[in-house]
């Protein structure tokens, strides 16, 4: 049967969600204690592979396994897992479901903050500089307008295939108590590409650069461009959207 694991994790504790060598990461921490308490070893393959210290509110996961898996197995797996990882639930899936592949949307927030908070620093990113969030509440609106984010991804291995096309859904800036929240809602994202895309606008907010050079930042799809990507501790993949007939 296929499994479908719902969890958190704070990532300041770990070097992203893929395995490593030599390094402690999310899904090395699962799959080892899933191993441990199924008895048998377990593969876990998740909706998105957040970089070193992201945070994660809601990631999924699926993984096979031959049995039924008890009500209580999820109290148990809690205690057994770090206290840097919860998990919320285990439900079944419909064969050959996919948790990276199948997701149709995916949710994250960046964080910072207009004062120093020693109390925020792990989960945001203390901004000194005077920001006008109109310009880059104006400059979000132009990320809707494109769908090659190559300007915003890290680049690849020469061995790896590039596919920079996202479609964003929404992309927008809110405050309150001088914390500042950028949202943004796509089909996928490339690797370090929402820090890429708040530390522009922070560009565009502190009048380091203008929209229309934002825009040009866009349009040259090259990630030499983009000069500023902020601090991992502010972001935090917060929701992600499944087509209703994958459950049984």
């Amino acid at each position: 049967m296929r499994f479908f694991i719902e969890l958190a994790y704070n990532g300041k504790y770990f070097f992203g969600w893929q395995i490593q060598r030599k390094v402690i990461t999310v899904e090395e921490k699962l799959e080892y204690c899933l191993s441990k308490l199924l008895k048998t070893s377990i593969n876990v393959i998740g909706a998105s592979r957040t970089d070193t210290g992201v945070h994660a509110k809601q990631m999924f996961a699926h993984f096979d396994y031959e049995k039924i898996i008890k009500n209580d197995f999820v109290n148990r797996l809690n205690i057994f897992l770090p206290k840097s990882i919860k998990v919320f639930n285990i439900f079944p899936v419909k064969k050959n479901i996919h948790a990276r592949f199948d997701a149709i949307k995916r949710t994250y927030k960046y964080y910072l903050t207009r004062e120093k908070n020693i109390f925020y620093e792990d989960f945001s990113w203390y901004c000194f500089y005077p920001l006008n969030i109109k310009k880059m509440n104006t400059a979000s609106k132009k990320l809707l307008k494109y769908k090659d984010f190559s300007s915003f991804c890290k680049k690849k291995r020469t061995n790896e295939k590039e596919n920079n096309i996202c479609e964003i859904y929404h992309a927008s800036w809110s405050e309150k108590k001088n914390v500042l929240c950028f949202t943004i809602e796509a089909n996928r994202f490339l690797r370090s590409m929402v820090r890429a895309i708040v530390g522009s606008l922070v560009d565009v907010g502190r009048n380091k650069i203008n929209i229309d050079e934002f825009v040009k930042i866009i349009e040259l799809k090259n990630s030499n461009f983009c000069k500023l990507i902020v601090p991992a501790c502010g972001l935090f993949l917060t929701k992600i959207l499944y087509p209703e007939d994958i459950f049984l």
